[in-house]
């Protein structure tokens, strides 16, 4: 019996089912390595593309079903077929080059003959990729500096428990512009190390041709986007962030890729399942992008080498993976909802993404064993965060992607009395696995969606955020966004997520320069003078959630695998809970305060206020206290708090031992 169902008995009758993906995995695995290892497999991108050698230059191609190959650029005056690649086998090419020839930074493009006639591509392991800036069209650049990058990092490891900070360094700036590598490390780390965070997730970084799909149709996996600097630049960031102590995932895609074939690696050798699916499987019927075939060796061999690339040339720390849900079914889970075992154990499941994921997360483990990876999979599929070995997938986590779901069904749909704190209490503990919990990520910030503080002030909020200003519809806003996310960093998973300006709640949407903003860049920015000019509430509320943040790493509240109950009245709106050593009470009534309100608790002794949500420095009305509690309440078995908390205000205290 493998451990996945020991873990969770109602698998039980699926038993056969875990065994056949486990052979799979086993059969593909074996395959692939032999009875090597998964680490010297994936090295596709050490023998294809461009490398300088003590002669010359190496350009190797994979391109079965190409008639033949041919590279053209500035070093031979763009000559289509002047310079052909010669076949060395099992769909190789190879073509030699002269130290002279090349340069990093020398443009080239690749030309396929394919069906009798010619087509252009960037080659498929370009490490730069850049578009012109007169006739647009993306170019490879060639790139392998002579100088290795001085890494200082060596020995860093992440934190246990991730605090995530979702970043995308285009917006990271406040300039009309993208942003830049550098930018971000010099500028917004310091931020992020400030407010506690210790990890940084950076979206768009693999190369993507249109901007406005916030990195989420690749075209060129191996190359770092050109639009935000040179790859010594993320490196210089990745590096800062370790001296930092920040680790920093990439936000991976390979559930699809861009369907272009000109920069893109689609139709490379003029077919179309060099990569992706033949017919109507090939094409995602919702996102107009093209899916990989993951029973393809050639294809693990290109995905799995690709994550060892990020992590060897770069030293990212671990991957979240874009798309899962989409990987694992073959109708791509769309309008599915998930409610009864069987469907992740049918005919519509894709086991061999599943055998594909099972295989990354070994690899990851077997370049750097301390490694994060995160599953966006909202489907629930059991086993995602259980290890391979045990029947699992292999992921450390999941994102909690019910959660932000109910925030924003509740807001919408229900008065805030109308609450339900036990189904409240059941989402946020409600987890079969490791999970990632969050209030809202990129995906509420953008145009045709809303983020949390934008749903409760609406218009108010360009009007009503100064520190003096105070009235109903600013106030609960304020209040709630606050409540929400101590509730969630809290209780609701075993690591947290903040999108980049949501923790000061960023006034502005999302939406990228496109014709039907006339190219603006208005909106896609990040305006942090909001929260450095003193007069606006911006700046309590970022002010609050570095408080949260620290307070929970500095007590190590994740250790606790979940948090324990110790009061929760719907009637008085009242909730409170203990985890890591600290008590965390909530009033979420709208209108009564609770004075002397009862709440019982572990430890047998005084406690401190750490900080609640009623600070002034918060943008509270400092109407709750700060001295010592005493565990003893008269006519109270066991130890317990007396406590008053005024409406939709929070406090977190602490035993002092």
């Amino acid at each position: 019996m493998y451990g996945i169902v020991r873990r969770d008995p109602a698998l039980r009758p699926f038993e056969k089912d875990i065994e056949l993906r486990m052979d799979n995995y086993r059969r593909v695995r074996s395959r692939l390595t032999g009875r090597g290892t998964l680490r010297d497999f994936a090295n596709a991108h050490e023998f294809y593309g461009f490398h300088r050698t003590g002669e010359g230059w190496i350009y190797r191609e994979w391109a079965p079903a190409a008639e033949a190959l041919y590279l053209m650029g500035e070093f031979n005056g763009w000559q289509e077929t002047a310079n052909p690649l010669r076949p060395i086998g099992g769909g190789n090419w190879e073509l030699f080059l002269p130290r002279e020839a090349l340069y990093d930074g020398s443009r080239v493009k690749t030309v396929v003959r394919s069906g009798g006639s010619l087509s252009l591509h960037v080659p498929l392991y370009a490490r730069r990729v850049v578009q012109d800036s007169v006739s647009f069209e993306w170019i490879c650049e060639v790139w392998d500096p002579t100088q290795p990058f001085p890494w200082t990092d060596a020995g860093f490891r992440p934190d246990a428990h991730p605090f995530i900070y979702e970043a995308h360094v285009g917006m990271a700036t406040e300039e009309y512009r993208p942003g830049t590598y550098r930018e971000f490390a010099d500028n917004v780390l310091p931020r992020i190390q400030a407010l506690g965070y210790n990890t940084v997730q950076l979206m768009a970084v693999m190369e993507h041709p249109y901007y406005g799909s916030f990195g989420y149709q690749v075209s060129n996996f191996f190359a770092a986007s050109s639009r935000f600097g040179y790859p010594e630049e993320l490196k210089y960031l990745i590096n800062r962030a370790h001296e930092m102590g920040i680790a920093v995932l990439l936000d991976v895609v390979h559930s699809h890729a861009v369907k272009n074939t000109v920069e893109g690696i689609n139709r490379f050798d003029g077919t179309e399942y060099q990569f992706f699916h033949e017919g109507p499987r090939g094409d995602h019927p919702a996102w107009g992008t093209k899916c990989f075939n993951y029973g393809k060796d050639e294809v693990l061999h290109f995905l799995l080498s690709n994550l060892k690339f990020w992590m060897t040339e770069y030293h990212f720390d671990g991957f979240r993976f874009d798309g899962v849900t989409s990987m694992l079914y073959h109708d791509h889970a769309l309008g599915e909802a998930f409610t009864r075992l069987e469907q992740y154990f049918s005919m519509n499941t894709n086991t061999e993404a599943i055998t594909y994921l099972q295989l990354a997360n070994e690899l990851i483990r077997e370049v750097n064993p301390h490694a994060v990876t995160v599953a966006e999979d909202m489907s629930g599929m059991p086993g995602m965060c259980v290890p391979v070995a045990e029947g699992g997938v292999g992921f450390d986590y999941r994102l909690a992607m019910g959660l932000p779901d109910l925030w924003i069904r509740l807001i919408k749909e229900q008065r805030d009395e109308d609450w339900s704190l036990d189904q409240i209490w059941h989402e946020l503990n409600a987890r079969m696995a490791a999970t990632i919990a969050y209030v809202e990520s990129h995906d509420q910030a953008l145009v045709g969606d809303k983020t949390v503080i934008f749903r409760l002030a609406d218009a108010r909020m360009y009007t009503d955020m100064d520190k003096i200003c105070h009235n109903e519809v600013i106030d609960r806003a304020i209040a709630l966004h606050k409540l929400l996310r101590l509730l969630t960093m809290s209780a609701g998973g075993n690591g947290y997520l903040n999108f980049m300006g949501n923790e000061f709640g960023h006034p502005e949407w999302i939406d990228f320069p496109r014709e039907g903003n006339g190219w603006s860049h208005h909106y896609c920015r990040r305006q942090w003078s909001l929260v450095e000019n003193g007069y606006l509430k911006y700046g309590q509320l970022n002010a609050f959630d570095a408080a949260m943040i620290h307070a929970a790493r500095d007590n190590r509240i994740l250790d606790d695998g979940t948090a324990h109950l110790r009061r929760i009245h719907q009637d008085d709106h009242m909730l409170a809970y203990e985890r890591g050593g600290l008590v965390f009470v909530f009033n979420f009534d709208p209108c009564r305060s609770h004075e002397d309100y009862v709440i019982p608790v572990s430890a047998p002794c005084d406690h401190e206020v750490l900080f609640t949500s009623d600070d002034l420095e918060f943008g509270g009305f400092g109407r709750i206290g700060h001295e010592l509690r005493s565990a003893y309440v008269p006519g109270q078995r066991g130890p317990a708090l007396m406590l008053g908390l005024p409406p939709r205000t929070a406090m977190v205290l602490r035993p002092v031992k």
